[in-house]
């Protein structure tokens, strides 16, 4: 008996979980509407929109496209995500705004393993990273430096 009643507590604690976090989203969705963000439709608590995907994920975006509109923002989990699925749109997003794209996020182990992030895996997209992507490609990666290193 006393495990029932924990177990509707638990399943009612999770039905008013679900119900604010749905709240909170479509506040956040009104609010974000008016902020710029495309539109996407409602996703689920901690999933995001993962469960929509399904086997052929291009099938399903091209669906959400084709409700939505070219650009759709979804959650892949917790992450935040814009899908473009116009040529025209993408090229204008990979164009003029490439460096933002091109850059790397800053992780607190790249921090720490490559002395703040300055080595060419892990550095900042800028003129640091270009200095050192010149000086591998010319010293480190030539064909006289490569063919020493064997057949």
């Amino acid at each position: 008996m006393g495990s029932e009643i924990a177990a509707l507590f638990f399943a009612f604690l999770a039905g008013l979980w679900s119900l604010s976090y749905l709240f909170s989203s479509l506040r956040a969705k009104k609010k974000n509407g008016l902020l710029g963000l495309p539109p996407g439709p409602l996703g689920l608590p901690l999933l995001g929109h993962l469960h929509m995907l399904g086997d052929l994920p291009h099938h399903s975006l091209h669906k959400l496209a084709m409700k939505y509109g070219p650009i759709v923002s979804i959650r892949l989990g917790l992450i935040p995500a814009i899908v473009v699925s116009s040529p025209e749109w993408a090229e204008l997003f990979l164009k003029t705004h490439d460096s933002v794209l091109a850059s790397r996020p800053k992780i607190q182990a790249a921090e720490c393993m490559s002395y703040g992030q300055k080595n060419l895996a892990f550095a900042e997209y800028g003129p640091y990273w270009r200095n050192i992507r010149k000086l591998c490609t010319l010293q480190l990666l030539s064909s006289s430096r490569l063919s020493c290193l064997g057949p």
